[in-house]
């Protein structure tokens, strides 16, 4: 049996922004912690749910059609397979992640510059 985790623990253990560290698996599901700050990248996940679940702060998700939705501490989205969002925090945000092991970070989004991290560690 593992012992508990703790997210504010983990959390501690990182300062980099966008770069989701795992911390569990579960049913072909990695449960990941990232701290977000600023515009990521628009992206979809063709075949994947993510889901986003909010451990600190506040997080916008854009989606195309001037949609958005704002997630404050304590609430959850989930974002389907194939709809393409974009994340912002304008502030520091902590989010806790479930996505299935074969979610590519930027999803089908491969661009110059590109803020994919393709190698995510387990912390």
């Amino acid at each position: 049996m593992k012992l508990p985790v703790n997210l504010a623990d983990k959390f501690k253990l990182f300062d980099e922004y966008w770069t989701p560290k795992i911390v569990g698996e579960l049913n072909d599901q990695y449960i990941k912690l990232a701290k977000l700050k600023g515009e990521f990248v628009w992206h979809s996940h063709d075949h994947e749910d993510e889901l986003f679940y909010i451990v600190k702060g506040q997080l916008k998700l854009k989606f195309r059609g001037n949609k958005e939705v704002i997630l404050k501490e304590g609430e959850m989205h989930i974002v389907p397979a194939g709809v393409e969002h974009f994340p912002v925090a304008e502030q520091e945000c902590w989010v806790m992640l479930m996505e299935p092991k074969s979610t590519l970070h930027t999803g089908s989004t491969k661009a110059e510059g590109s803020v994919a991290v393709d190698d995510q560690e387990w912390i």
